[in-house]
């Protein structure tokens, strides 16, 4: 297992709508532990493969906080077939935008439909924190960022914040 570079706002690469995977297999198995290394290194509960500059439709997520017991789920192709009428809101972050945090209302619960590591169709039913990490992945599979739910004044103030930190790193 390598870990990746964490693609960070602006790369217009974020904004790019993943393309379907036709086969899981070995090489797609390795991506996912890499990327399962990568978020567990950052550290982060979610990633999506475009954030390591790979437009595939794959995610990886893991909410638990203990270290010992960890619970990883990898979805190849996930696609939510069901979102709760009822909402919640949570403080979301990226690792594509580090050290931003905000309040976004988003269902609270979903089902989602995906294929697992082996590339057996599955369904999960997620509510609280689970709902919330696999709906900003899956996002981000769609070329949508947690900031895209914001208001617009908010948007643009940490697009414009990322995007003097890279010409301020660039001129360095």
């Amino acid at each position: 297992m390598t870990t990746r570079p964490i693609i960070i706002l602006p790369d217009p690469k974020l904004k790019l709508v993943s393309d379907p995977v036709t086969r899981v297999d070995d090489d797609a198995r390795a991506l996912m532990d890499d990327m399962l290394e990568t978020m567990y290194h950052a550290p982060g509960i979610g990633l999506a493969a475009i954030q390591v500059g790979i437009p595939t439709r794959i995610v990886v997520v893991d909410v638990t906080r203990d270290e010992d017991n960890k619970e990883p789920l990898c979805l190849v192709n996930p696609e939510i077939i069901w979102l709760s009428e009822e909402t919640a809101i949570y403080e979301e972050g990226c690792l594509s935008i580090p050290e931003y945090y905000e309040e976004v209302e988003r269902p609270a619960q979903c089902k989602v439909s995906y294929l697992d590591r082996k590339g057996e169709a599955c369904e999960i039913h997620c509510d609280g924190l689970l709902s919330t990490c696999i709906q900003h992945e899956i996002d981000h599979l769609n070329g949508v960022l947690f900031i895209d739910h914001l208001s617009r004044l908010k948007r643009d103030r940490v697009i414009r914040r990322f995007t003097k930190a890279q010409k301020q790193e660039s001129n360095a």
